[in-house]
């Protein structure tokens, strides 16, 4: 997360911020109390403390697993899906902690956890925390040749946890990490292990036969654990500034499990399947410890060999194992809304003309979700009661057939996106968050929700819009979102300048642009530092135009929008070249290459004066021209961070030149040479 150094003013106290506030209009301030977990169990006595409660994330695991000892816990597919329960977590998680304490770990040493998703991963952090470690997740997405290397070294991380998958990435830097001492491999190998390499199975028995010689041990160390002690280092690959590690703590991440569980509700029975990466606190705090708290049953996705057998399982998965709830982000929800779309079209045009009719009657019946049925379109009602029973429902039980909603906590998802899924009956509920927030901060659900919108702060989280003087603003207007509550991260680590800029008298500056509505719903608009500055001064954020396009053009797959105080807007557009292969089948010909550009030029002009999407947004941002790029956004050339956001600071420095012709007189007639040879 990155600031604007116009915010140094704006450690004002709520008090002081009063008298700049605008008359006769109320300031959108939220703060309830938090409705917290039951944490009276977890009165244990201690050399400093008698009665006091304690909230870490040790506590509220021993308190599930004594409460839902025996229900299913964690599932993992080979054949078929398997459970472990709580209680059989718990013996596993003790084997690991005596592991690491066998080989040496102190209290507060890091470890780090670089895997796809598995039982071993969750299990693994725990085994950490309860040794007394921290733990630094990786994405498994990082390159070891600058990404990991910073990481590991700057966190200066004593023992490293890899899957097979990932073990070629540490090998090769291992001689320069210079505070690693071992390496612990999930999986079994088949070749010979090099020095300093253990695996997991040899850890667990040597966490066996350590626990056996010291007795209640670990349970003393775990005990001494306090909410203020750090629990991760998470680095953030930010869009628009350097990575950081982000300190949080034990009682951020039980503060936010609370505060998630205050905004969308997680019965017991509740099974979700983790499909978005472990190592991000996204799906820490959503996808696992909301659903350990709660007694919860969560699974995860076969990983595969490739990236694209990965998203080819996801399907398989939702069939299989039925979950109730799937946390996912916007790049993902496009995927399975594309999937939909092709299966569809792929039974022929009269179910597709059908099945379209049929969204666009949900779509005018359900409006914005909390109006749904209003201003005379119950009168709709029969037709998608119809529709429902006859046509979605099939939809479902393609994804599992018990799935009752997604969350989506990355970037913003385009209200068309969110009404399709509203349609098929799978809402689609957008929240937001950041990692230095742990990471919820407000979110729709199903008690209350307006799609468009990022829902309601969470119960026990301060939420305040200022402006650039650090003033609080009413309802109705544009500002940073700036935020208090115990979500808020304990600093960046080995980084006091960043930290004395995000957070000040333990407000976080999100370096977000956001408003409130008149009923309390936030909505965000995307990166202060991701802001189109017009020529005459005015700044415009980017992502409600770039999802639209993307959402609603099949020919763009992905854009970036680009204005550095110029006269006019440009865009850099990744084609789907699939699409337009099926619009144009000879694009790669001269005359394909013209079509195929006017297919692109015609869905920009939609937006435009007489085109049917014409006012959603200011014409002056829309793009006067564009660049066709011959590859795509990605995690493999850094120009996706790990929550497949794009890394604008890098886009614009790959194709710096590109995006200067792009002011020329030839590039901006969108018909130019580039473009011409972009289509292969």
């Amino acid at each position: 997360m990155s600031l604007k150094s116009n915010t140094a003013d704006s450690t004002k106290s709520p008090a002081a911020d009063s008298s700049n506030e605008v008359k006769k209009k109320p300031v959108r301030r939220i703060s309830i109390q938090t409705p917290k977990i039951n944490y009276n169990f977890l009165k244990r006595k201690s050399r400093k403390e008698s009665t006091a409660e304690k909230q870490t994330l040790i506590d509220l695991f021993e308190h599930s697993v004594e409460k839902y000892s025996d229900k299913p816990f964690l599932w993992e597919r080979d054949s078929r899906y398997r459970a472990i329960t709580y209680k059989q977590g718990k013996n596993l998680v003790y084997k690991l902690g005596g592991g690491f304490l066998s080989l040496g770990l102190k209290k507060g040493d890091r470890v780090a956890l670089l895997a796809e998703g598995c039982n071993a991963w969750i299990l693994g952090e725990m085994g950490i925390l309860f040794a007394g470690g921290i733990n630094v997740p990786l994405s498994v997405k990082l390159s070891e040749s600058s990404d990991l290397l910073f990481r590991l070294n700057h966190s200066e991380t004593r023992f490293v946890m890899v899957s097979i998958s990932q073990l070629k990435k540490i090998r090769s830097i291992i001689d320069q990490l210079t505070t690693v001492e071992k390496v612990i491999i999930i999986g079994n190998m088949q070749t010979k292990l090099n020095s300093g390499e253990l695996l997991l199975d040899d850890l667990y028995a040597l966490g066996e036969a350590w626990n056996g010689n010291h007795p209640g041990e670990l349970q003393t160390i775990a005990s001494s654990i306090r909410e203020n002690d750090l629990a991760n280092i998470t680095y953030t690959s930010g869009t628009t500034a350097d990575p950081k590690g982000v300190m949080l703590t034990h009682r951020n991440f039980t503060a936010n499990v609370e505060h998630s569980l205050s905004v969308v509700n997680v019965p017991e029975h509740f099974r979700t399947l983790l499909i978005l990466p472990l190592d991000h606190c996204f799906a820490h705090v959503t996808g696992f410890y909301t659903f350990i708290a709660k007694g919860g049953s969560i699974a995860t996705v076969p990983t595969g060999k490739t990236m694209f057998e990965y998203i080819r399982n996801i399907p398989l998965a939702l069939r299989e194992f039925q979950p109730d709830v799937v946390m996912t982000v916007p790049a993902l929800a496009k995927t399975f809304k594309k999937n939909v779309e092709k299966s569809v079209h792929e039974m022929g045009p009269l179910v597709e003309k059908v099945f379209n009719f049929a969204l666009t009657v949900n779509m005018m019946y359900n409006k914005e979700g909390y109006n749904k049925g209003k201003h005379f379109s119950w009168v709709l009602k029969p037709l998608v009661l119809l529709f429902d029973k006859s046509l979605f429902s099939h939809l479902r039980k393609g994804l599992g057939g018990k799935l009752q909603f997604f969350v989506d906590g990355g970037a913003y998802l385009d209200i068309d996106m969110q009404k399709f899924w509203y349609a098929t009956g799978i809402p689609m509920f957008q929240g937001y968050g950041l990692s230095e927030a742990t990471p919820v901060i407000s979110s729709n659900s199903y008690a209350k929700h307006k799609l468009g919108t990022s829902g309601v702060p969470a119960k026990g989280i301060e939420v305040t819009i200022r402006d650039e003087e650090g003033n609080m603003l009413p309802a109705g207007h544009k500002g940073e979102i700036v935020i208090r509550g115990e979500n808020v991260m304990a600093g960046y680590w080995k980084n006091l300048e960043a930290t004395a800029n995000a957070v000040k008298d333990g407000w976080l500056f999100t370096g977000d642009l956001g408003s409130f509505d008149s009923k309390g719903f936030l909505s965000v608009f995307g990166r202060s530092k991701s802001l189109l500055i017009g020529s005459d001064g005015e700044k415009y954020s980017p992502e409600g135009i770039e999802e639209s396009l993307e959402a609603l053009s099949p020919y763009i797959e992905q854009v970036m929008l680009y204005n550095n105080q110029n006269a006019y807007t440009v865009a850099l557009i990744v084609p789907n070249l699939e699409a337009i292969k099926h619009a144009v089948p000879d694009y790669s010909a001269e005359q394909g290459k013209q079509q195929a550009i006017q297919l692109i030029y015609q869905t920009i002009n939609e937006y435009k004066k007489g085109g049917k999407y014409a006012g959603l947004f200011p014409e002056r941002w829309l793009p006067s021209t564009f660049a066709i790029l011959d590859e795509n956004f990605n995690e493999s050339n850094h120009l996706l961070n790990s929550t497949m956001k794009m890394v604008r600071g890098k886009i614009e420095k790959r194709y710096a030149s590109l995006l200067e012709f792009l002011m020329t007189p030839e590039g901006k007639n969108p018909f130019n040479e580039h473009n011409f040879k972009a289509f292969k």
